[in-house]
Formats: structure tokens, sequence, C-alpha cells
């Protein structure tokens, strides 16, 4: 395995202040804003109650994550999975690696957890970028901050990255919110080649990562010998 992988950016993020730009309906434009969104294309922690009686009734429900795809955003987060993941991380620093515009880093935040959202900015063709993400590309990051849990969301497909968190000895706890689909996201080859991590999958977490459409999979990587 080899660092001169072409990797696919899908994080980058193209400027678009509110869901009245795409190609939806009034309804379905309506409900997906209250829904899933705070203000413009600002996400919210989503209610995942609401969400499942909700969602099946947009009935163009299948074009809103290609046209939000472009706008940097890949997935959305359940309130219920935050609470989850800061749970699994408790009190040890955290650090998220290619955090694009830093949502969970800062939902994840507001629960209390230590996390620091880096990203390197090059990346993305947008000039702008949250204050709070660090311009750090993902091995600086790591050297850096030498963290114990390392969290990333929707990393890009094979990318050259995701080897190195395992090859960083402070890290005990790697998760992963990603898709079941190897070709859209993660580099599953340093997931099957690395051997001092366990991985887990727990199908109560996936469900809390939304919509449905995009195969959802949250990894879980703790190294062997911790609880």
């Amino acid at each position: 395995m080899t660092d001169n992988r072409t990797e696919r950016r899908h994080d980058d993020v193209q400027p678009g202040p509110t869901l009245s730009v795409l190609r939806l309906n009034l309804v379905n434009r309506y409900v997906a804003q209250r829904l899933l969104f705070r203000g413009g294309l600002e996400r919210k922690p989503v209610n995942a109650s609401v969400f499942r009686l909700v969602w099946p009734l947009l009935t163009q429900r299948r074009l809103l994550m290609p046209l939000m795809r472009p706008k940097g955003i890949t997935c959305f987060y359940s309130r219920a999975l935050v609470r989850r993941l800061a749970r699994l991380i408790g009190d040890r620093p955290c650090l998220e690696i290619a955090a694009r515009d830093g949502t969970l880093s800062r939902f994840l935040a507001a629960e209390g957890v230590r996390i620091t959202a880096t990203g390197d900015h090059s990346r993305h063709r947008t000039a702008e970028h949250p204050d709070d993400v660090l311009n750090e590309d993902p091995r600086v990051a790591l050297r850096a901050h030498q963290p114990q849990v390392v969290l990333c969301s929707w990393p890009p497909p094979g990318n050259s990255f995701e080897q190195h968190v395992f090859r960083t000895p402070s890290v005990e706890l790697y998760i992963v919110v990603s898709t079941r689909d190897e070709s859209l996201a993660g580099d599953w080859d340093a997931y099957r080649d690395q051997a001092d991590f366990v991985r887990f999958a727990d199908p109560q977490l996936n469900r809390l990562v939304l919509p449905p459409e995009i195969e959802p999979a949250v990894l879980i990587f703790r190294r062997v010998g911790e609880q």
C-alpha cells in the first residue's frame, strides 16, 4: 500500500446559501429545511424520531443528497448519533481529520467532548473556511496532536492518510462515519491491512446517520488491548 493513490475529492465545497437554489418543489424544500437545517445550509443535530416520521413523506427525498454533495454535505447527523459518539469518546482528547466545515466537531463539542477539528484547506475550492477548523493535513495533525481518539466523517475514497491513523501510537480509538459503498468513501485497504485494531460494526449507530439512502456505516476501530 503506497501514498501515491489518486484521491477523488468528494469533500470540495461549493458556495450555496439556502435550499431555495436547489431543484426541490416548495413543499419538499420547506420540510427538508426545517427538518435538517438551522438556517440556510447550516446543519443541525436531527431529531431521529421526527426524521423517521417525516422523511418517507418527501416525494423528492432521493434528489436531496445528489444536490447536497456539491455543497460539501455528504450526510446528516442525528442528535442520538452525536450523543452515542460522545459517550464512546468520553473524556479523552479527540481529533477530527478531514473535517470539512467542522459540523460534527461542533456538535460533539456542544456535548462536552474535547475535540479539535482539522482539515487541509488546500483541498477545497472555496476560499473561506471556518475559524474553528485548523488548516492541518491529517498526517501533520496526527503528529502534532497525538490524540487518543480520532474521528473522520466521509473520508475520500482510496485516500492516503487514514493508514497513518493506525500507525500513530497514541491512538486508542478510531471512528469513521461513512458508507457501505467502498467506492464512495474510505481507505478500505487500510482498514483490512492494519493488524493493531479490532473493527466493530454497530447497526444501531448506522441507522443514526441520515438519510438511509446513503447506506451509512459507522466503523469503530479499537486498539487491541484497549477497553
